[in-house]
């Protein structure tokens, strides 16, 4: 295990994170306030390799590990989660084009992806099917050489303002053997969206559902064998995890960064709120969790790498503890603001926003649970 970090990963982080200072904080609260979904940023950030981290080079990725993603999205998360937590997404979709996809399929829509000319977005939970997910039910039907999809999903990030959708669909009977993964142009003639949902976070960048009416797509768009989609599912969710608990340690990061440089500044009672011993304490407590879950991170980062076979669970308890910790973090550095902490000029309040959804969205944090609860059981039989 790596317990600090060398040279190149070094390079790789302090890189996102001036890109983070330069091109997103300084708009973050911005584009929070007008919905904006800043693509144009996005693809810069794709000039210097992140619209395709751990993409093999053949087709324009960068060919990193779990574990430098991991550096990117927490320090991207910085600047704005909801950004870094958008290009994640794209990262996990286009990251199972490129290991499930076929030669053909990989060449041909990888490279704009990489370059995020073309921008993806993951497409699973739907009105009825959310934490169980196998019981999903938008059907895509045979039809000689497409298929008919007729559905909707529900919560698709980025939904009407991408260009591809890697959508789980039912081609085979019930439960999670027939499911399969289908690459969607978002401007098939059938697919519409729904109306870009009223959130509390995430504002910069679009939520909507998507339908499917009578929507035909080449069956050449199915990635792998039918029937093999919720594998693909649950392995893009690994990463996903990873990817968003990096986000949420990245927003509770500046959070306490803003709290120490508030507490230096702001007196009561004639002393610097830095020099009350239980603010100390509180701030100690912080920064303690965070770099414990950081640790965590970093180990189930490395796990999936290495293709641990304990990786799926390490991921999903790094989740379930890195997006708590941040959540906690960043709300507890706004109850240190007082009431300033409540306005919107601070950025406390949005990045509490932004980090809470992180509990829910890659599988929920008892979701989570279940999964390490399932991985004991089985393991002490």
């Amino acid at each position: 295990m790596q317990f600090a970090l060398n040279e190149d990963q070094v390079a790789i982080r302090d890189m996102a994170l001036a890109f983070a200072a330069e091109k997103i904080a300084p708009h973050a609260l911005r584009w929070d306030e007008e919905k904006h979904f800043p693509v144009d940023v996005m693809r810069e950030a794709a000039t210097l390799g992140m619209g395709g981290i751990y993409i093999r080079e053949d087709v324009g990725g960068s060919a990193m590990t779990r574990f430098d993603a991991a550096l990117i999205f927490e320090a991207l998360a910085t600047g704005c989660p909801t950004t870094s937590a958008f290009i994640s997404i794209h990262n996990m979709a286009s990251w199972m084009i490129d290991a499930f996809g076929s030669d053909t399929q990989r060449h041909q829509w990888l490279p704009k992806l990489c370059t995020m000319e073309l921008i993806a977005s993951y497409c699973l939970t739907e009105p009825g099917a959310g934490s169980d997910a196998a019981a999903l039910r938008t059907r895509a039907a045979r039809d000689g050489d497409h298929y008919v999809l007729n559905g909707q999903k529900q919560f698709i990030s980025g939904a009407g303002g991408t260009d591809l959708l890697v959508a789980m669909v039912r081609t085979g009977g019930d439960g999670p053997g027939g499911i399969s993964t289908l690459v969607i142009d978002g401007k098939t003639p059938g697919i519409s969206f729904g109306a870009n949902e009223r959130k509390m976070g995430w504002n910069a960048q679009p939520t909507r559902a998507v339908m499917f009416e009578n929507a035909r797509v080449p069956v050449a768009n199915r990635l792998s064998e039918e029937g093999v989609g919720f594998k693909i599912a649950m392995a893009g969710l690994d990463g996903g995890r990873l990817n968003i608990t990096a986000c949420s340690l990245g927003g509770a990061q500046t959070a306490l960064d803003k709290a120490r440089a508030y507490m230096k500044e702001r007196k009561a009672f004639g002393k610097r709120l830095d020099e009350f011993q239980a603010l100390q304490f509180k701030l100690a407590d912080m920064a303690i969790e965070l770099e414990a879950a950081r640790t965590f991170l970093w180990r189930a980062a490395a796990a999936l790498d290495r293709k641990d076979p304990d990786a799926t669970m390490l991921c999903a308890m790094a989740k379930r503890f890195g997006t708590d910790i941040g959540f906690e973090v960043a709300n507890r550095a706004l109850q240190l603001h007082g009431g300033y902490g409540y306005l919107s000029e601070y950025g406390i309040e949005k990045i509490v926003r932004d980090l809470r959804v992180h509990q829910i969205l890659e599988g929920t944090n008892e979701i989570m649970r279940l999964i390490v609860a399932r991985k004991l059981i089985e393991g002490a039989r």
